[in-house]
């Protein structure tokens, strides 16, 4: 009998994930991304998957739990759309 396996989503090293509304009520996912120098966070839209994705630059310091919701929405509206490259 084959033996199913399960899958595990990919461990982030980035120091974790945020949730908080947007100013309309929207729910947003803020995850914080770290590459070599500085960091990024991105911003998913989990209560309507029609919203781009968005990032916007921080700096190498920086640690989400640290951040209140107000910020991430200041941040949110600053951010600019990531699109698919063509």
């Amino acid at each position: 009998m084959p033996q199913s396996s399960t899958r595990r989503p990919a461990r982030r090293k980035s120091g974790g994930e945020r949730v908080f509304a947007d100013d309309a009520g929207l729910l947003w996912s803020a995850s914080h991304a770290q590459g070599a120098g500085d960091g990024a966070v991105v911003f998913s839209c989990i209560s309507d998957a029609r919203q781009s994705v968005r990032a916007i630059q921080v700096d190498s310091g920086f640690v989400l739990a640290d951040v209140d919701d107000e910020q991430l929405r200041t941040w949110l509206r600053e951010a600019p759309k990531i699109g698919r490259l063509t």
